[in-house]
């Protein structure tokens, strides 16, 4: 199986695994939390059909990568990210983020530029700013929504992981827009991820700030999120991100939830392949 290391830590190796299909121009998927990179399975056949190089990665702590006690705060998943970009020498390409990826996509652009990359896509993404501060009030996360998450993740775990992903996959005042199947193959996808990390990313995707990150972008982004999104709220993201970055698009998907490419997979591969062929 295919791994790139990208950093020692402890003694001991942080190597993330990774699988690339098709040919063409490089487009990376950055997966949300707490799943992992199989989440893009409806994604991969239209991009490979498209003539585009997928390139697929479990973020440290998550699927078959690594699972390091430490290091789930952005600057470092930016820098795992860079890790991975560098190894496969990867050059013109379009970075994609779900959710939390949507935060690597904007410090991997804030601390090391578009050298390699062409064009970004943020995908029903936890930017610019979610923790509702003093200087945030548009946030969508207070410290109580923020402590019930990690006091889930601390808990019962899975009991947690399986109400999230009836949140996930159903859009506000909605009914569930997947199988009960699909929606346990997340689950357990999610169930299997490092515990330390599931409860270290919560603090990293609420609490970090990617504001100025998102004044660096220079390359056309693509903004493509649900209106019925009761997990990562378009106003207090979606919408703020295409505010902030002069070169975007917004394309709203409507009664979309937050899985949005789960759910409605074709208006999402049919905007991004557009996107990319742009």
């Amino acid at each position: 199986m295919p791994y790139v290391n990208v950093a020692q830590q402890d003694e001991q190796s942080v190597d993330l695994y990774y699988e690339v299909q098709g040919t063409g121009k490089p487009v990376v998927l950055i997966h949300g939390w707490p799943l992992s990179g199989r989440a893009w399975e409806a994604q991969l056949p239209a991009l490979v059909e498209a003539g585009y190089q997928v390139i697929t990665y479990d973020r440290r702590g998550f699927g078959q990568s690594s699972k390091p006690w430490s290091g789930y705060d952005y600057d470092t998943l930016a820098q795992d990210l860079k890790g991975l970009m560098d190894e496969l020498d990867l050059t013109d390409a379009t970075i994609v983020g779900f959710s939390m990826g949507g935060g690597e996509v904007a410090r991997y652009l804030g601390n090391f530029g578009s050298e390699r990359i062409s064009k970004a896509v943020l995908a029903s993404a936890v930017p610019p700013y979610l923790f509702k501060a003093d200087d945030n009030p548009d946030g969508a996360l207070a410290e109580a929504d923020i402590q019930e998450f990690l006091d889930g993740v601390s808990g019962d775990r899975i009991a947690f992981l399986n109400d999230f992903t009836k949140n996930f996959f159903t859009p506000a005042d909605g009914k569930l827009l997947v199988s009960k199947p699909m929606r346990l193959y997340n689950r357990d996808i999610a169930s299997f991820a490092s515990a330390k990390a599931t409860y270290d990313c919560v603090k990293s995707f609420a609490y970090t700030d990617f504001r100025d990150d998102l004044k660096k972008f220079d390359v056309p982004t693509l903004v493509i999120h649900g209106n019925a999104d009761q997990i990562v709220p378009i106003e207090a993201s979606g919408q703020r991100s295409h505010d902030m970055i002069a070169d975007s698009q917004l394309h709203i998907v409507e009664g979309g939830p937050h899985g949005i490419n789960v759910t409605h997979a074709k208006e999402f591969n049919d905007t991004l392949i557009a996107f990319l062929n742009s």
